[in-house]
């Protein structure tokens, strides 16, 4: 092939081919000529000035090395950052060199640019990678020492000076056992392991280790890169979550109250120690298994299905695995994790304890009222033996003077006190017998009804008004009805004397019937004469009567036991001439256990 000599003209071709930019500045910093490369990167520019080209400023540079080079005739070599044609930050290199005329004097600079933006990117991007990451991050050489570390590091260990890992890491001139970094120098494969060091300020710290190799362009590992992820707030939430644990065991374990817990698919997930006592089953033969039909009231289904989110059941009976019928309060409120339905928590409270203990408060009660009653029988008696010494007194000297008028009022004396006698005997007798009532199912606005019925015309006869205010959506309960009737025709007949005493016209007397908070209400409210506070201070004592020596005193302490005797409550709220009101308060949960549905104790 014939040589071709090389021609001056294709100096400017040669330039074009070069990827960096080339321009050439005359003295007064204008551009006269530059390649193609340039043009990309900042746009046609001949004849206009460099700094306002490269920089977008209206003045030159403070330090311009293109001058330098003019006055001086060195190459220099610079970074810069500039604008491109679109305005936009651009990092490239300069290089300055002098372009001498035939005379030897400096006639242009030719400036060469290389553009690094992409490079300094990336340089910003590993270094805020290698300083930010939220980790230890550690490079070492084959001596163990440390030649360069991140920010997270140099925070925690302190800033390294050419000292071993396990010195920086550990505080211990010692080398580990099992050393990661070893391992990866010999095998040049990536290891990891748990460890525990010591920050810079005392303190212990757990972290999770990491070693990979760093190789040389031979495939030698000539570094060793450890990486360390802080696990020290893992680990001490992990043991605050294995001692909240095991609190919340021992709680539920502990707990008096059964506890029964559900998963989604209402399957028994856990059951504590009173739970097998109140159910009579192990929870090794119910735990995994879905609750079993007898085990809990229909009420709670909902709560165990996801169709509610909590029910509580006052007053319950629980079935035992062997059939035996347990009174319970028991109620089921749902679980949630991240707002998804994951199952139910179940609570029972065994009232067998509390019922046994109720019948015998009771018990005593009834038991410190005959007591009571018993301490003024002496009183009562003499007062009616006084009362018969008297008629006997006036029969006789009615007798001896023949006097027919004192021999009719000494016999209406001892009628009238042999009556008192008689009702005496039987109202003690009432009262101080230990049969327990004897409960059934009964509707109590039937029972007030009567009470109404039997008073009514009777009372209408004194131009008295009896009237029954009753609410019939009251549900049936187990009560023993003659007693509860007799509590209730005495307050009547009470409310109906203390109407005839008073001095005002139209007295007006009613017998209330309600429920609210799941206790039966009976109130018998009068118009009459009220009474102070010294009377109502005796209401419910022996013998106490305000009717003088038609009544025993016995009426209010009779009515006082039989409401005990069904767990209620009597209360007395009077005012001087304006009437009377007695209630009377039976909590359904307390009511008398109906016969042959006594529960074992």
């Amino acid at each position: 092939m014939t040589a071709v000599a090389w021609h001056p003209e294709w100096r400017a071709e040669l330039v074009d081919q070069f990827l960096a930019g080339v321009m050439v500045l005359d003295r007064s910093l204008a551009i006269a000529d530059h390649n193609r490369a340039f043009t990309e990167m900042f746009g046609e520019a001949r004849g206009n000035k460099c700094y306002k080209v490269l920089k977008g400023r209206s003045e030159p540079c403070g330090i311009c090395a293109a001058m330098s080079t003019f006055n001086d005739g060195r190459r220099r070599v610079l970074e810069q950052v500039g604008q491109d044609r679109e305005g936009r930050p651009v990092n490239y290199l300069v290089q300055v060199g002098p372009l001498r005329d035939p005379a030897g004097d400096i006639a242009f600079t030719a400036v060469i640019t290389t553009d690094l933006t992409a490079t300094k990117r990336l340089q910003r991007e590993y270094q805020a990678l290698f300083e930010k990451v939220p980790c230890y991050v550690a490079v070492l050489n084959r001596d163990f020492r440390v030649v360069k570390a991140n920010e997270q590091f140099r925070r925690t260990f302190g800033e390294p000076t050419g000292e071993h890992c396990h010195e920086m890491f550990k505080k211990s001139p010692e080398r580990c056992a099992g050393c990661l970094v070893e391992q990866t120098f010999r095998d040049g494969e990536p290891h990891t392991a748990p460890h525990t060091g010591i920050a810079c300020d005392g303190e212990t710290t757990h972290y999770l280790a990491f070693t990979t190799p760093l190789l040389n362009e031979s495939g030698e590992v000539r570094h060793v890169i450890h990486m360390s992820l802080d696990v020290t707030e893992v680990r001490a939430l992990a043991d605050e979550l294995g001692r909240a644990n095991e609190i919340r065991r021992a709680l539920v374990e502990s707990s008096l109250d059964a506890i029964a817990v559900t998963d989604e698919h209402r399957r028994v997930v856990m059951l504590n120690r009173a739970a097998e006592q109140l159910w009579g089953v192990s929870r090794d033969d119910l735990v995994g298994r879905t609750v079993p039909r007898w085990m809990l009231p229909a009420e709670l289904a909902p709560v165990l299905k996801n169709e509610a989110e909590q029910e509580l059941v006052h007053d319950a009976r629980v079935s035992t695995a062997s059939g035996v019928q347990v009174p319970a309060r028991i109620g089921a409120v749902s679980l949630s994790v991240e707002n998804r339905f994951s199952g139910a928590a179940v609570f029972a409270q065994d009232l067998r304890e509390l019922k046994k203990l109720e019948r015998e408060k009771l018990e005593a009660e009834r038991l410190a009222a005959v007591g009571q009653t018993v301490a003024g029988l002496a009183h009562g008696i003499k007062n009616i033996l006084t009362g018969l010494e008297g008629g006997m007194y006036v029969t006789s000297s009615g007798l001896k003077r023949g006097d027919q008028g004192r021999i009719r009022q000494g016999w209406e004396m001892l009628e009238r006190n042999m009556s008192r006698v008689s009702d005496l005997a039987k109202n003690l007798l009432a009262f101080s017998r230990g049969d327990h009532p004897e409960p059934e199912l009964v509707r109590p606005a039937d029972i007030v009804h009567d009470v109404v019925t039997l008073f009514r015309d009777g009372a209408a006869q004194h131009g008295i008004e009896l009237e029954g205010v009753v609410d019939d959506s009251v549900e049936p309960a187990w009560m023993d009805p003659e007693a509860i009737h007799s509590c209730l025709a005495n307050l009547v007949s009470n409310a109906i004397d203390a109407c005839l005493v008073s001095q005002d016209p139209g007295c007006r007397v009613e017998l209330h019937l309600r429920e609210a908070d799941a206790a039966i209400i009976f109130e018998v409210v009068d118009s009459g004469c009220g009474m102070d506070y010294e009377v109502k201070q005796k209401a419910f004592t022996s013998f106490f009567t305000t009717k003088g020596k038609g009544g025993t005193g016995l009426g209010l302490l009779l009515t006082r036991k039989i409401v005990q005797e069904h767990g209620g409550s009597i209360t007395l709220e009077s005012t001087p001439g304006q009437g009377s009101t007695f209630r009377l308060r039976f909590p359904r949960a307390r009511l008398p256990e109906p016969q042959g549905k006594e529960s074992t104790s």
